[in-house]
């Protein structure tokens, strides 16, 4: 194990970018180089960072660069065929959501990860939100009791950004179903700890057309309901066109001994009740109350960086998790079963909803 790892930070003059002030504040890592396709902007930002490896040819930085680690935030088509790419010469890979964009992609990128001598995680920082972090926690102290329900929404408008970042236009919006799944399934795969058994998928309709007058081939809102390993039921709704606020991190839970529900949105709370805690009385209170005793201390008293990072925290505290799985040579928390635990189902819904609805089963990465 070197001194420090080297990174190469791929879709530098987009997404991946944001990825570079967790791994230069990270003891353990140095930013070593960065790609992308945009030579002008790759050139711009290798200097603002004083970085001297800069490549617009991904699998050329690969093999000259030599990185310990590549982070992928280039667009979703490209995460399965690049970390496959990067795991056969045993580089460890952190990447962006979704893990792939169809099953024979995932099933090429689970043989690699299982041949590689590297590591594998998919970025998934919803998963790191502090409340997510805090119910989590809540739910392995057993407060919930048994779970069987649970609920998540991404409401995100972005046919502006349909233009801006074309690929969008034809991966999130130009395909029908749960096109974009992983932050609101994510925290559900690990407060349940189980996998997606089965799918059913159905849409609102369209109602929206692109600046070309063409319909977008995505329904405005679709849900896809997830019947879990164990029982439970999932219920996952994606919007990413409809006319409206934001709203892009609302989930709920329930068990047999406790709920929990975050904001709607203006003005609203994150709202628990749990029966050990609370009493018999089913009123509402405030999750805050609970974090002294249950969240982990690094969030307690989180440091700078982590509250500079993206994502209300989440892409600092993924990366110290991913790196610490390096250095201490353990599975990382989402790794490859539990990436493809996050992507299949959203995968399998672009069949159930071409279907009409109808149950579908979801492959198990594990028995491939």
């Amino acid at each position: 194990m070197p001194a420090k790892l080297k990174v190469g930070i791929v879709g530098v003059a987009g997404r991946g970018g944001g990825f570079y002030r967790a791994f230069s504040v990270c003891p353990h890592t140095t930013v070593h180089a960065l790609c992308d396709i945009n030579k002008e902007a790759l050139e711009k930002t290798a200097k603002d960072l004083q970085i001297e490896h800069a490549y617009c040819d991904y699998e050329e930085m690969l093999d000259r660069a030599k990185p310990d680690i590549v982070v992928l935030g280039t667009p979703m088509p490209f995460h399965a065929p690049q970390a496959v790419a990067a795991l056969e010469r045993n580089i460890s890979v952190l990447s962006e959501v979704p893990a792939a964009v169809s099953i024979a992609q995932c099933y090429e990128l689970c043989k690699a990860a299982r041949k590689s001598n590297a590591k594998y995680m998919m970025a998934e920082n919803y998963c790191y939100i502090r409340t997510n972090v805090l119910v989590r926690e809540l739910v392995h102290a057993g407060l919930f009791g048994e779970l069987y329900f649970g609920e998540g929404e991404y409401i995100h408008e972005l046919k502006g950004l349909n233009e801006v970042t074309k690929w969008r236009r034809r991966w999130q919006t130009g395909i029908n179903g749960c096109t974009y799944p992983t932050h609101s399934l994510g925290p559900h795969i690990q407060w349940f700890e189980q996998r997606v058994l089965a799918v059913s998928c159905f849409g609102s309709g369209h109602h929206y057309r692109d600046p070309r007058g063409n319909l977008y081939e995505n329904e405005d809102t679709t849900t896809m309901a997830c019947r879990m390993e164990r029982g439970g039921l999932v219920q996952i709704r994606l919007d990413m066109l409809s006319d409206r606020p934001h709203n892009l991190t609302f989930y709920t839970l329930q068990g047999v001994d406790g709920c929990y529900e975050s904001p709607r949105g203006f003005g609203d709370d994150h709202k628990i009740w749990l029966r050990s805690v609370h009493g018999a009385e089913m009123k509402w209170h405030s999750v805050k109350e609970l974090e002294e005793k249950y969240l982990p201390t690094h969030w307690l008293k989180p440091p700078e960086e982590a509250l500079k990072a993206g994502h209300w925290g989440g892409d600092y505290w993924e990366v110290m998790d991913f790196v610490s799985a390096i250095i201490e040579d353990r599975q990382p928390p989402i790794d490859v079963h539990r990436s493809l635990d996050m992507t299949l189902p959203g995968l399998v819904s672009q069949q159930s909803i071409l279907e009409g609805g109808r149950w579908l089963a979801v492959p198990d990465s594990r028995t491939w």
